[in-house]
């Protein structure tokens, strides 16, 4: 089979949709106006975002003014744990739940306030890497002023139990915050069915450009700025907007929530015919539930490899994926995602992540089933740690 090019690492990052480009493309160029001003050009910019609010709001239930725009998944996470801790502090409220295998923007953010005087209770998940309800009821205190779990792991791609959760810190009368950007467009979201408090979402993961995202902040909830400077964002959130930015990520948004069930099932079937065909190599595991996952997202874990080999091999075959381990940050350490679900650090060493768009085809997954065998066989080959593992030595007790 010849070499061709598959990009599968979308969780990571998307490429700009046709639609999108050319939607934001006006604002770019000749409707460039600052939202602000009051002669024409600006107030196109103004209604501009306007409508784009109204777009974002429609796809996940919400109230055109429970949406305000922000430079991304990072920030929107930022502001709703920060400020909604500040607010809890403010009614002798100082503690938080969390899980422990959320994306870092939740868990440095926690870390952060751990180190103001906040306390903060990880909860833990299973083996499949779900969050079970009693164990979020049980870390529930009188003191807690905030819940923040993840819609969908962005790693090993499982779906966690958010509508649950989201009613039981109603009646716990606790917000519940979740970082929602893995899931928008790949699953249905209602924030008013689902009792979200707060929500964040990014532009990139979704085929709209990096530097762009929202979050949803319930009516009645009026958490104070993260960012102070200016009236922009109906004075919640201070810096010129971001037009061309926020238009681009409405259209992402519209589009890719416009035929959620179709793009399950479709993207579904190629995960799976994935998944079947390279845990057929020996000494290989599935990470995350196989059916309570996002309908794009494979991860595998090879004994007796290293991650950063086998991307850079993949890469040499035209295949850009992701590994467990976290190499590109100059970090040896394993995934904390990985580990948190109990596998031993020579196993989260060598797991391979696979996320998949709606750009992917059926030929993708053919070259990727043929290449990455011969790959990881090609590098046991090679590792001294695979003879260890032939042998049967117990590597994971050193």
């Amino acid at each position: 089979m010849d070499k061709r090019f598959v990009y599968a690492d979308n969780s990571a990052t998307t490429k700009i949709s046709k639609p999108v480009l050319d939607a934001m493309m006006p604002y770019l160029t000749e409707h460039y106006g600052n939202a602000s001003s009051i002669y024409s050009l600006g107030m196109d910019s103004a209604k501009a975002i306007l409508k784009a609010r109204e777009t974002v709001a429609k796809a996940i239930g919400a109230k055109t003014g429970e949406i305000y725009f922000t430079s991304g998944g990072s920030e929107s996470d930022n502001w709703a744990i920060k400020c909604a801790a500040e607010v809890g502090a403010s009614k002798g409220k100082k503690h938080i739940v969390t899980t422990v295998f959320e994306h870092h923007a939740v868990l440095h953010t926690c870390q952060y306030l751990e180190k103001h005087g906040f306390e903060v209770t990880y909860v833990p998940v299973d083996e499949m890497g779900l969050v079970h309800i009693s164990d979020i009821e049980k870390a529930i205190r009188d003191d807690t002023c905030l819940v923040t779990v993840m819609f969908a792991n962005n790693e090993i791609g499982t779906i966690q139990p958010i509508a649950e959760i989201g009613a039981l810190c109603r009646e716990k009368k606790v917000l519940f915050h979740t970082d929602a950007v893995q899931a928008i467009g790949n699953v249905e979201i209602n924030v008013a069915e689902m009792n979200i408090d707060l929500l964040s979402m990014s532009g990139h993961k979704i085929h709209a450009p990096k530097g762009i995202g929202a979050m949803y902040m319930r009516a009645g909830i009026n958490l104070p700025n993260l960012i102070h400077g200016g009236a922009q964002e109906r004075s919640k959130r201070a810096g010129t907007e971001n037009v061309a930015g926020i238009v681009a990520l409405a259209t992402a948004v519209s589009e890719c929530t416009k035929n959620i069930a179709e793009k399950q099932e479709r993207l579904s079937k190629i995960r799976d015919r994935i998944i079947a065909e390279l845990t057929k190599i020996p000494e290989s595991r599935l990470n995350g539930d196989p059916i309570k996952r996002l309908p794009g997202n494979v991860n595998i874990s090879f004994r007796g490899i290293e991650g950063e080999s086998l991307l850079l091999s993949l890469d040499l075959e035209g295949i850009c994926a992701s590994s467990g381990s976290a190499c590109t940050s100059g970090s040896l350490d394993p995934s904390h995602v990985l580990l948190a679900i109990g596998l031993p650090h020579s196993t989260a060493h060598g797991s391979l992540r696979l996320s998949l768009s709606d750009e992917n085809t059926e030929e993708d997954a053919d070259y990727i089933c043929e290449v990455v065998p011969r790959v990881v066989e090609k590098l046991r080959a090679m590792s001294p740690l695979w003879e260890r593992i032939l042998r049967d030595e117990d590597i994971d007790a050193e």
